[in-house]
Parts: structure tokens; C-alpha cells; sequence
């Protein structure tokens, strides 16, 4: 099943697709239609534990960083942890938790995001999710997602980067929230790559921003100490 919307002309289905570019400076055609969700809920295990979004990068959380980039991009956004969800009021943003017992990993996160979004945001058709580790993704993340998926409201778009998949940073048509709830609750495979498996989707190439003519990867995520460090360094180059 498609929408009625008019699909963005001259676009390729293909495998990696480069021809999505149509959208990128025009927000208001998109974002009422896409909500967003930070997905949080990590347990940041190699961080010694706790909230790594909440650390500091650059004097302010690595969690402001990611919602900076993403807010803009979409008509609705929600952050998606577990626990007490007084510890993000600084954001102002609706804190929603997984609807899955047992910290099952970032599908979890995507059918919260999936949920709510139906809710919260009734105009929206898909939910774009980003990590919350992420503080250098691309601004034109959703733009670049709805213009490859041309609007179909049965389409997954992920993004790529280098020749890696990027499967939290997706385009989740929010009509297959019932097929995702049904497949954790079924217990079935915990990866993001195994359910996509079973549905249609589109990949998107991105590219990082160069710093002394070395490329940055966008979706550089922060998992470790050391990662902190370069994430200093990265953002120190981005705004010199």
C-alpha cells in the first residue's frame, strides 16, 4: 500500500540510490509528515554504565548535539529510554519507554518511536530514528530518507555510510508498527537487519564532512572513552 502523495520525480529504488536530492532544502514538505525519535535507552555497558547522551561534549550533553540536528527535520520528536524519565526534563521533549520488557535493543526503540508517533503526531506517515550517541550525523538525514523512499508508505529507508548499514538511522513507515510489535512479541530475532529483511527498503549513501582532508564518518557514534576523545577532537575541527 502507497500514499496518495505524489512521489518525488526522477527517484531510483535501487539498492543505494543517489538520486534523492529533490527535498533537501524544502523541510516544509516533509516534516509534518515524519516524526523523530533519539533512541536513548542503550545501557552504555562500555562507558562504565549510565546515560553516555547525557556526558558532555563541547560543554553541553552529547544528547543536545543529536536533538540540535534532528529537531529541525521533523514535525514532532520524542526521546526513547527506559527509567526514570525525569533525568532528560532539560529537554522538554516526551520521553517514551520500550514497550518490550527485557532491553531488547534498538527495535524496541523503533516500534516506541512507531507508537507514539501514531499518537502524537497524527499527520505523520513514518518515524526517522537516530541514535543518541550520534552527535555528527547529516541534516539532511530525513530529506534524503523520504526522497529515495518516494513517499511509499510500505518502504524502509536506511542509511549507509562508507559501505557500512547504518540500521538505526531509518525510515520506519509507521503502518508497520503492528508487524514489528508482533515480531518481538513473537519473540524472534532482536536485530534491526533480520526484521528489515522481511520488508521492502531502500538504502542511502552519506558522506561525512572533511577535517585536514580527512572524511569524518557521519554516523560516528560514541561507545567508549577514547570515542569521547575523538568526538572532542571532531568537533573542535567542525566549528574552528
Amino acid at each position: 500500500m502507497t500514499s496518495g502523495r505524489d512521489p518525488v520525480p526522477g527517484l531510483s529504488r535501487g539498492p543505494i540510490t543517489g538520486l534523492d536530492e529533490t527535498l533537501v532544502n524544502d523541510p516544509a514538505r516533509y516534516a509534518p509528515i515524519v516524526a523523530g525519535c533519539v533512541l536513548a535507552g542503550g545501557q552504555s555497558r562500555r562507558m562504565g554504565g549510565g546515560d553516555k547522551g547525557l556526558l558532555d561534549l563541547g560543554g553541553r550533553p552529547i544528547l543536545a548535539h543529536v536533538v540540535e540536528r534532528l529537531s529541525p527535520q521533523v514535525g514532532a520528536l520524542a526521546l526513547n529510554a527506559n527509567g526514570d524519565p525525569a533525568r532528560f526534563d532539560a529537554f522538554g521533549l516526551p520521553v517514551i519507554a520500550d514497550p518490550v520488557e527485557g532491553f531488547v535493543g534498538p527495535l524496541a526503540g523503533i516500534l516506541a518511536g512507531m507508537l507514539w508517533a501514531r499518537e502524537a503526531a497524527p499527520k505523520a506517515s513514518f518515524l526517522v530514528t537516530a541514535a543518541g550517541d550520534t552527535p555528527f550525523f547529516p541534516k539532511d538525514l530525513v530529506a534524503r530518507l523520504v526522497g529515495a523512499a518516494g513517499y511509499a508508505e510500505d518502504l524502509i529507508g536506511l542509511a549507509v555510510s562508507g559501505e557500512r548499514l547504518q540500521p538505526v538511522f531509518g525510515l520506519w513507515p509507521l503502518g508497520l508498527a503492528g508487524d514489528l510489535q508482533a515480531w518481538l512479541e513473537g519473540g524472534k530475532s532482536r536485530k534491526v537487519q533480520d526484521w528489515v529483511a522481511h520488508h521492502t527498503k531502500v538504502e542511502v549513501r552519506f558522506s561525512g564532512p572533511l577535517i585536514d582532508g580527512i572524511e569524518i564518518d557521519p554516523f560516528f557514534n560514541i561507545n567508549a572513552p577514547e570515542d569521547k576523545e575523538t568526538a572532542e577532537a571532531v568537533l573542535e575541527g567542525l566549528t574552528a
